[in-house]
């Protein structure tokens, strides 16, 4: 691939330049109270370039490390969009046995990350959809990958990855995309709802939750973008020229202002007066996503006390499906990386539902602890991500020595080179 589109490939070979990350939790630390029994807890940074997929999910706490011996641990599926080694183990596997396998187990199987046949036909520029997920999605809205059009296409290979998922446990875990009723945060809340599925139990709130994952493809198909058939590529991979004047696609896919001449300007010609709307809209989102983080934490804890009183699930159910349905909200927004350029409105529209629904679960729980003479409600201190993690009883420096023993002992010693790359 090399030899035959060496643009594409250094430009590629690029995201290695793209280092930068921020920790998640240490910003916004009332996302570890939210997350709490869950691994998202522990670790949850910013994305690096696609050249830091692999070793990034090798190195978070997240993944943890290698089981005792007769436990399950993490799902394989971990490494479904991490690398093109994920659809060739499935082709050999089984989709299920491949999900079956602890993602440990796997690892010393995967030596490539994000690569060309990750979206293109193996030796060619057209187009492809390897994930079997991705596959199973579009059957369920009716639009398989061969009859879309090229911007469809174009973005549908970025969808297979940047698009919300869960793992199916009645399949061992394989990944599914949940859009049997639609694709919107409420159509996704009705399947979860219907089949009454959870991720986890909430410890302190005992809440069913349900968890978003990166759910861009969702939030671009209902953008403005789409409607003028701007896709994923059109801002994020914009066609350049070499230093011979040889036009190329970009494929170390960076920010769209990056190129903001080639991929903005025709629309929004005024720069100055873009950046200050990009940046209001940022503002906006990030104040209701703040409030709502405060008032569902002050939820949590105020379930806790009206269960530590003597709370009964027929008292309890509609404030704690309150919790869940807000949270689900904020989660679906925020999971989204550049939601507020992607699709700023359905961000507004989210929030605001979140906080309707945080709001009339805390005024329910209050008539609650009336009810159960609960005077006073213990809450955390979420001032830094130490004092949250703390709060929630993880064992941050135990966990951090673990992690890093089995990676000098596995993951140096006998995991191909991708597994180490960055670290």
């Amino acid at each position: 691939m090399k030899a035959k589109y060496p643009q594409q490939y250094d430009s590629w070979l690029a995201t290695s330049e793209q280092t930068a990350r921020t920790d998640m939790l240490a910003s916004y630390p009332a996302a570890v109270i939210l997350w709490a029994g869950s691994s998202f807890a522990k670790e949850y940074n910013s994305p690096r370039g696609h050249h830091f997929a692999v070793a990034d999910v090798t190195h978070t706490l997240r993944t943890g490390v290698t089981p005792d011996a007769g436990k399950k641990g993490l799902s394989a599926s971990c490494w479904t969009c991490k690398t093109p080694d994920a659809p060739r183990l499935m082709n050999e596997l089984g989709v299920e046995g491949f999900s079956a396998k602890n993602f440990t187990e796997l690892g010393r199987e995967i030596k490539s990350v994000v690569y060309c046949n990750d979206c293109h036909e193996n030796g060619s520029a057209k187009l492809a959809l390897p994930r079997p997920h991705a596959q199973d999605a579009m059957a369920k809205v009716h639009l398989p990958f061969d009859k879309q059009d090229i911007n469809m296409q174009g973005s549908q290979v970025c969808g297979q990855c940047h698009v919300t998922y869960y793992f199916q446990p009645e399949r061992s875990n394989k990944v599914n995309i949940p859009w049997i009723f639609g694709s919107s945060a409420d159509l996704i809340e009705k399947y979860y709802d219907t089949r009454r599925f959870y991720e986890w139990i909430h410890p302190i709130s005992k809440t069913p939750i349900l968890k978003a994952r990166h759910p861009e493809f969702e939030h671009w198909s209902r953008s403005e973008h789409a409607k003028q058939g701007v896709s994923c590529v059109s801002c994020h991979m914009p066609e350049v020229n070499d230093d011979k004047g040889n036009r190329f696609t970009d494929h170390k896919v960076s920010k769209a202002l990056d190129h903001y001449q080639q991929v903005c300007q025709s629309c929004h010609g005024d720069q100055q007066a873009f950046m200050v709307k990009l940046e209001s809209g940022k503002q906006q989102i990030d104040i209701k996503a703040r409030e709502v983080e405060g008032l569902l934490v002050k939820a949590h804890y105020e379930a806790k006390a009206a269960w530590d009183a003597g709370g009964s699930w027929p008292i309890m159910n509609d404030a704690i499906m309150g919790i869940r349905h807000s949270q689900w909200r904020w989660d679906f927004a925020m999971a989204s990386h550049g939601l507020y350029a992607h699709n700023p409105q359905e961000g507004n529209d989210l929030l605001d539902a979140a906080l309707v629904q945080v709001k009339a679960a805390r005024k329910s729980l209050a008539e609650i602890l009336s009810m159960l003479e609960v005077k006073q409600v213990e809450y955390p201190d979420i001032s830094t991500k130490e004092s949250a993690q703390q709060a929630v009883g993880i064992a941050l420096e135990k966990l951090t020595q673990e992690k890093q023993a089995f990676i000098k002992q596995e993951v140096d010693k006998h995991w191909p080179e991708v597994s180490q790359h960055g670290y």
